[in-house]
């Protein structure tokens, strides 16, 4: 089986993460590259391995992970679709057997909070693993008074954390934020769909979805 480790080594797809990034650095959107991509495998393969699910599904929800956002080479609009296309022909012409393509390719195409939906465990596992990856590291304005809202919610988190607790019931995504630099209210301007659409990411897993940010429960 391929994994996820053989990809990252492979010039093509390491070239096309490269150049998504730089779209969208130029768009002046935060870090989208090998530090986001790794970040949101390990957190998938977390949530998954903590679940019990099996290595196949693991492996298959780390790949989706380091191929999720090279749509964005396309275009940031319906960049999970044309990035799902992308996989496909990637993992396609590296011999990948169909079935486990065919799971990459789709949670790869529904990772996106405005069109996305956890249709399996895999794309159950990315939806959380990448939403719940917000930081100040992401951020590449070195100017902050001239962040926008974006910059200032991310600039805002100083640390990120996702949590299944010990009866495998609940998980909780808990953030430590500097109220100097956004508000909670800000952070809830932006990113209320994409809590939603962990909540049910979530579900799909048989949890239950907390966000927690400077000890306080929100949801």
């Amino acid at each position: 089986m391929i994994t996820a480790t053989q990809l990252m080594k492979n010039e093509t797809i390491k070239t096309y993460i490269t150049q998504a990034d730089a779209s969208l650095a130029a768009l002046g959107y935060t870090e989208h590259s090998f530090a986001h991509v790794t970040e949101v495998g390990k957190r998938a393969k977390y949530i998954l391995e903590t679940l019990g699910y099996s290595e196949r599904e693991i492996e298959l929800t780390q790949i989706a992970a380091l191929l999720h956002d090279v749509g964005n080479l396309v275009n940031r609009v319906d960049h999970s679709q044309s990035g799902a296309v992308m996989a496909f022909r990637l993992l396609d012409k590296l011999g990948m057997d169909a079935e486990d393509i065919a799971v990459v390719v789709t949670a790869i195409g529904n990772h996106d909070e405005t069109t996305g939906e956890a249709v399996n465990s895999v794309a159950a596992a990315l939806i959380i693993a990448d939403k719940s990856d917000v930081r100040s590291t992401r951020v590449r304005n070195t100017d902050n008074s001239n962040f926008d809202i974006h910059d200032r919610v991310n600039y805002s988190v100083k640390k990120s954390s996702i949590n299944i607790d010990s009866n495998k019931k609940t998980i909780e995504l808990k953030l430590e934020v500097d109220t100097k630099y956004s508000s909670i209210m800000d952070y809830f301007e932006i990113f209320l769909t994409r809590m939603n659409l962990c909540r049910r990411a979530a579900e799909k897993l048989g949890l239950a979805f907390k966000l927690v940010m400077n000890d306080q429960s929100l949801i």
